[in-house]
């Protein structure tokens, strides 16, 4: 038979390696007290220290919301300028109609 896996959060890992590396617990306290083995907090400490830079690196989510961010000012700005033209275009048609109905005011149509 084989026994279920155990599922340590990764806070608590952290924890564990924590008293390991700075408080100097023995890591025979920790596996008794934890009910682990001595390899897998090894194993813990070699992904600490392999993947523990990615901690320091930029993150990429950032540069895509200052992307996103660019393209949304751009679209509003796109949005702003075809207003602009929309509002100029009814202006022009406002006054083309008010010509149109002086003109048959004008010549009796009206």
């Amino acid at each position: 038979m084989s026994r279920a896996r155990k599922q340590v959060p990764a806070t608590d890992k952290l924890a564990i390696l924590k008293q390991y590396l700075i408080d100097k617990v023995p890591i025979s306290d920790l596996c008794d007290r934890h009910a682990l083995q001595p390899s897998q907090i090894y194993y813990w400490q070699a992904q600490l220290f392999e993947h523990g830079g990615s901690v320091f690196e930029r993150k990429p989510g950032r540069q895509v919301e200052s992307v996103k961010d660019r393209k949304i000012a751009s679209l509003e700005a796109a949005v702003a300028q075809r207003e602009l033209k929309l509002a100029t275009k009814n202006e022009v048609i406002s006054e083309l109609m008010e010509e149109n109905v002086r003109a048959k005011k004008a010549n009796g149509e009206l």
